[in-house]
């Protein structure tokens, strides 16, 4: 979610390779040891359709039960966790929680 080549440059390690040897994929032009510029922040979710699932165990734990996820991107953690909020289509716009 970064758009950095990650797995390919770990890959290129693995072989012996050193960074300042390894060309950066997306530049084309520097070397994979600097730092690539990410002015944005990404946020994934898990989706819990139990509406779905009407007699499906609600209770959380190490099990996988999540049918999906969201993926949201923005230039700042507040608004990255807002937009994959929203991206959940459940009805929420904010991350405050009602009282029960």
């Amino acid at each position: 979610a970064t758009g950095y080549p990650i797995a390919k440059v770990a890959a290129k390690i693995a072989v012996g390779m050193t960074l300042d040897q390894i060309t950066n994929a997306v530049t084309g032009e520097t070397k994979a040891c600097f730092e690539p510029t990410l002015d944005y922040v990404v946020t994934k979710f898990p989706r819990w359709p139990f509406e779905k699932f009407n007699l499906a165990d609600r209770t959380l734990g190490t099990q996988m039960k999540a049918t999906g996820e969201v993926m949201a991107i923005d230039r700042s953690l507040e608004g990255s966790l807002l937009k994959a909020i929203r991206s959940l289509e459940i009805g929420l716009d904010h991350i405050e929680l009602k009282k029960i």
